[in-house]
């Protein structure tokens, strides 16, 4: 058994729309980055490549080579897994917390359980999703950006 943890965390942009695991979440603003910038699927890739030592996102999918520049994380994240599937891991499960002040995710988070269980070929019991707020401290909680937190377990 093996345990990874991943974090991640993204400023607001108005350029797009907003992707949080796997999901299009609406709100005026999405998440500024190379790729679709969903923050809470980046903390899961870490998690992942954490828990096998295979290093992180950015060793995987460098922000410096542009065929990542747009790319779906749900995409990346379905490739990283395969990477641990190849060095003889699998997921046995796996839990997030997204920290934001808006939007309220509570109407999104199934769908988003739904999305990364189906990237992974896992069953949706195995993927937790939660979400939380500062109460107006640091940069989530003055609504500048969204940050994620996932913890995975590997066998």
């Amino acid at each position: 058994m093996r345990i990874g943890h991943g974090f991640d965390a993204h400023a607001f942009t108005d350029a797009r729309p907003l992707m949080l695991g796997g999901v299009h979440v609406p709100h005026p603003r999405g998440l500024a980055g190379h790729s679709d910038a969903d923050v809470l699927l980046h903390a899961v890739i870490d998690a992942l490549l954490g828990a096998a030592a295979l290093g992180d996102i950015g060793g995987l999918f460098p922000s410096s080579d542009a065929q990542w520049a747009g790319a779906g994380s749900l995409d990346l994240l379905g490739r990283a897994y395969e990477v641990v599937r190849a060095h003889g891991f699998a997921a046995v499960n796996i839990d997030c917390t997204v920290v934001a002040e808006e939007p309220k995710l509570a109407p999104h988070i199934q769908a988003m359980r739904q999305a990364i269980a189906a990237a992974l070929a896992i069953d949706v019991p195995q993927v937790s999703v939660k979400a939380t707020t500062t109460d107006g401290m640091g940069f989530t909680g003055r609504g500048e950006g969204i940050a994620a937190f996932a913890v995975v377990l590997l066998e």
